[in-house]
């Protein structure tokens, strides 16, 4: 997780994978997209391809590179431990279940305030 973490750390890394994503380029088409040098570019490519982030794929005489999101994976779930939207997704829905319990049981009563009798 801390190699992933590390790749995705540079910006000129991520828009490389914002390329990639659901397409894929040779380093030449990459290397157009940034005003950085070709060396750079292919240094940047290898550290993704180390991470096991982007894979390269030869057709013909031409190589593409083609992003791999699983390594992610890993750093989305350690991400989402902070999320407390979650959490409170959960305790808004035990509210919501309180208040309607509440309002069935207020409309059960009868107007003076008294629960009613049970004649059955």
């Amino acid at each position: 997780m801390d190699e992933v973490a590390g790749a995705i750390a540079d910006p000129v890394r991520r828009e490389i994978l914002e390329s990639l994503r659901g397409t894929r380029l040779t380093a030449g088409e990459i290397a157009a997209k940034f005003e950085i040098s070709r060396p750079a570019v292919s240094r940047h490519l290898r550290v993704l391809r180390d991470c096991g982030l982007v894979h390269d794929e030869l057709v013909g005489r031409q190589r593409f590179y083609v992003v791999d999101p699983a390594p992610l994976a890993e750093v989305a779930e350690w991400i989402a431990h902070f999320d407390t939207a979650a959490a409170w997704t959960h305790r808004l829905d035990a509210l919501e279940t309180e208040v309607y319990r509440t309002r069935k049981e207020h409309r059960a009563r009868p107007k003076d305030g008294q629960p009613k009798e049970n004649t059955a």
